[in-house]
């Protein structure tokens, strides 16, 4: 079984015991987004392995200067708590802190903090640092500038929480490695994503099988974009296209819970240690892989990964802009095809949607009937 990333699998997960007790505690409270909190889950899950805390202004600084921690561990995007400055106001390091989330029913508890550091931070550093622009345009900036000003840091024992709209796919990352192990499995390959399955993906997801033992096929579901297509209706579309198309004892389908942050090859190094960390030795990496907008190039992503040889999960880097080619009768690319784009049937999730509003159907060179199917029947499958 591969490492976990930093070489330990964090498990900083509170009992229920220990969660009514904090609740119940008259310990210093601060509220926290939803996105935030769920970040401390991860921590405490080991799915960020190997931090036990949001990190401290020496690693904030580290991870935007070198994309590293100060231990030289390849680290490329910060997780942070962020408060605003009159929730700081009256924190003393050294102190436990309860943290809640704000949610739309109220306020829950999300994790116990000891605090070891508070400090104010530089948006504009951080949205230059993580997503190299400060446009506002892009949504990850827009997320940064709409945070708290102080940041606390510090060890945390978070709260486990299962949403039910998920349940017996939001494995953890010890869950996942029991999964691997069980079935023997000496290469694990993981494929991203945020969308719903065409033929491509399934074709490509298909190709990889066949170079390792088993595939982790893991949505990321949380805050997404507008358009996007809604989380439920991703893995309700993965579902059915695994149930008729894939053998089901060389898959897993497990959502991985945390916001897409749109940071293109930045993002990239994260989701594969994070695969790292549920016990993938592969991951997938293509064509704009985290991108939004025209934000990064196409490759970006991609060639990211030569920066970080010591990695320790190997990238399969797919290349070029793939589409359905009728004269070859197969899915191709620029780089494999040399026939006119009028043979060429695009992967086009505009196309898919205006189908979906218009009442078409895909032809099946693009999407399973199956998975369209589940879109049909979904009563609103985006994002608003």
């Amino acid at each position: 079984m591969i490492e976990a990333h930093g070489g330990v699998l964090v498990d900083r997960q509170l009992t229920g015991e220990e969660a009514a007790r904090l609740a119940a505690s008259d310990l210093p409270r601060v509220t926290v987004s939803g996105e935030t909190a769920q970040d401390l889950r991860n921590i405490g899950a080991g799915v960020y392995s190997p931090l036990v805390g949001p990190v401290g202004s020496a690693e904030f600084e580290a991870i935007l200067s070198t994309g590293r921690l100060p231990s030289g561990v390849p680290w490329t995007i910060p997780i942070v708590l962020d408060v605003a400055r009159e929730q700081a106001e009256g924190l003393t390091e050294g102190r436990e802190v309860v943290v809640y989330e704000h949610t739309d029913a109220g306020q829950r508890l999300a994790a116990w903090l000891h605090l070891q550091e508070s400090y104010e931070f530089d948006k504009q550093a951080f949205a230059r640092g993580v997503f190299g622009t400060e446009d506002e345009s892009h949504p990850g900036v827009q997320r940064t500038r709409a945070r708290g000003e102080v940041l606390l840091a510090g060890p945390v024992e978070s709260v486990s929480l299962r949403d039910e709209r998920f349940q017996g796919y939001d494995l953890t990352p010890a869950e996942v490695r029991a999964v691997i192990e069980q079935r023997g499995w000496r290469t694990t390959v993981a494929f991203q994503t945020r969308n719903v399955p065409h033929v491509g993906h399934e074709d490509l997801q298909k190709t990889v099988l066949g170079l390792c033992d088993g595939l982790l096929i893991q949505p990321l579901v949380g805050r997404k974009k507008s358009g996007d297509f809604r989380d439920e209706v991703i893995l309700a579309a993965y579902r059915a296209l695994i149930d008729s198309y894939f053998p089901p004892d060389r898959m897993v389908l497990s959502v991985l819970p945390t916001e897409m942050r749109y940071a293109g090859p930045k993002e990239a190094v994260m989701h594969a240690i994070m695969r790292k960390n549920h016990g993938c030795t592969h991951i997938i990496i293509g064509r704009d892989h985290a991108g939004v907008g025209d934000f990064y190039p196409p490759e970006a992503a991609i060639e990211v990964f030569a920066e970080y040889p010591d990695l320790g999960i190997q990238p399969i880097t797919i290349r070029g802009d793939f589409f359905y080619c009728r004269k070859c009768a197969r899915i191709s690319s620029e780089r494999t095809c040399p026939h006119p784009a009028q043979q060429h049937i695009a992967f086009s999730g505009t196309r898919i949607r205006a189908l979906l509003r218009s009442g078409g159907q895909p032809p099946p060179e693009i999407m399973r009937p199956e998975v369209f199917a589940v879109l049909r029947a979904a009563t609103d499958p985006f994002v608003p």
